[in-house]
């Protein structure tokens, strides 16, 4: 079952129209028109942050949906050199400024600027030190390392191009064990990405992240 609120459902759909035991909805994450527990398992990935409600309220509130929630939130970079949170700063700035542009040209060519001249070069530098063991400072590589330009492409436009964006340190994540019975927070990139179990799951679910 895939569910997303705007009509990129639709596209979907089209992408993935050679599986028959797929169901699409058009709904909203906030408000879904299912009963309680009518999954086993739910992921969320790379939604929760850019709502304009509190994401780890809106977490708290799926947890009756399902009793295993995979999930992605971009991170306070709570675990990266302070010069990254200094870097994140005039990043937001930016992106608040590219945020309110609405061409769609002017949109496709800040886009493919960043791309090219920002985090390509990011990219090709951290490969470039990982030989000396440094590949960790340099920001953007270590997500991005062999991934294609279109992927970053894409990854670049929803960066800039959102203008909510919520982030989380991991021990706002831990917090949220007052409602599951576990949450488990993987150590290897991307940053956050972790299981919330309620009461009565396996562990064994936990070390698959």
């Amino acid at each position: 079952m895939l569910v997303d609120f705007s009509e990129a459902v639709f596209v979907a759909r089209r992408n993935l129209a050679a599986a028959d035991n797929v169901i699409y909805f058009l709904g909203d994450l906030t408000a879904l028109p299912f009963r309680d527990d009518f999954a086993d398992f739910l992921f969320c990935l790379g939604v929760l942050h850019h709502l304009p409600t509190d994401a780890l309220g809106e977490l708290r509130a799926l947890a009756r949906r399902s009793p295993a929630l995979l999930i992605f939130m971009y991170y306070a970079l709570d675990n990266r050199p302070a010069h990254w949170r200094a870097i994140l700063s005039v990043v937001t700035r930016l992106r608040l400024l590219l945020s309110k542009v609405r061409s769609p040209a002017a949109r496709s060519g800040a886009t493919w600027m960043l791309t090219l001249g920002v985090y390509l070069p990011m990219v090709g530098m951290g490969r470039a030190l990982r030989p000396l063991g440094l590949s960790r400072f340099v920001p953007l590589h270590d997500f991005y390392r062999g991934k294609s330009v279109l992927r970053i492409r894409q990854d670049v436009y929803d960066r800039f191009f959102t203008r909510i964006e919520q982030r989380f340190s991991r021990r706002q994540i831990l917090s949220l064990a007052d409602t599951f019975g576990e949450v488990v927070v993987s150590d290897h990139p991307p940053y956050w990405h972790f299981l919330c179990l309620r009461d009565g799951v396996a562990h064994t679910k936990a070390s698959r992240i």
